[in-house]
């Protein structure tokens, strides 16, 4: 089972404050290459699957996916773990049987518990949450041209730490150069090499950072896939459509044209 931090201690490394992952409007995002982006692109399982561990290894201990059941590990497009693996997965977490009224292990059937913290936001959809890129005057240009930007909000938030702190009004604050007003109260959560990936891929910051993001878009977005090939074969019908309607309007009013122009 995943061990909570108490609330105190929460509280004393700043990861327990409101606001931790505010709209990005005002600081610097970077423009991060996801797998997904574009009209043709798609998850990278691997990369799904070290997001995940870093989510139940480090996050996991403030912040809660409530809206995501644990059994979508396993579906197509997305982490794709074996069943049985997403069964084992899940007893690593408890929730609240009203029925048992206790706590009991958690089954695939269950959902990802709450955040562990009352101030500690929910992550399910945070990636759809947060923009961050915006267009001048708010005409949305740089939203058309790079998308909404949500996980490149979250990973520049989380490598956008700079190591200064300043103390107000009894709190830690942390310069964070993603974050609007450039100080958080959240201390950073990855320094990189925190956790160690069974596919032997790079684990320094920036690293970890895309990964954990690219999770999150997951679990804001899981049918992303296949919305984008519902989308692309609606595309080809109605473009074949028009063509038809174009060639069958051309060959019923073609004789009426001509004879009108004799």
């Amino acid at each position: 089972m995943i061990k909570k931090l108490t609330l105190s201690a929460l509280v004393a490394l700043g990861l327990g404050t409101t606001g931790a992952l505010a709209a990005g409007s005002e600081g610097h995002v970077e423009d991060f290459d996801f797998s997904f982006e574009g009209p043709f692109g798609a998850y990278d399982v691997n990369q799904l699957q070290r997001g995940l561990k870093i989510y139940t290894e480090i996050c996991s201990a403030c912040h809660g996916l409530k809206f995501v059941p644990i059994r979508t590990l396993s579906d197509d497009g997305g982490p794709s773990m074996p069943e049985d693996q997403v069964r084992e997965y899940a007893k690593r977490f408890e929730v609240f049987d009203e029925e048992l009224d206790d706590f009991r292990e958690a089954t695939p059937v269950d959902h990802f518990p709450e955040s562990s913290l009352p101030n500690a936001p929910d992550l399910s959809l945070m990636a759809k949450k947060r923009a961050g890129f915006h267009g001048p005057y708010g005409l949305g240009i740089n939203q058309f041209i790079n998308g909404i930007g949500g996980p490149e909000y979250i990973a520049s938030l989380l490598t956008g730490y700079t190591g200064e702190e300043k103390e107000q009004a009894g709190s830690v604050f942390y310069e964070n150069t993603a974050f609007p007003g450039g100080w958080i109260a959240m201390a950073p959560p990855l320094y990189g090499e925190d956790v160690e990936f069974e596919d032997g891929h790079e684990n320094d910051l920036h690293h970890e950072a895309a990964d954990v993001a690219a999770f999150l878009m997951w679990t804001a977005e899981p049918k992303m896939m296949a919305r984008k090939q519902a989308g692309f074969a609606g595309v080809v019908f109605l473009t074949l459509l028009a063509v038809l309607l174009y060639l069958t309007n051309k060959r019923l009013w073609s004789a009426v044209k001509y004879k009108r122009e004799d």
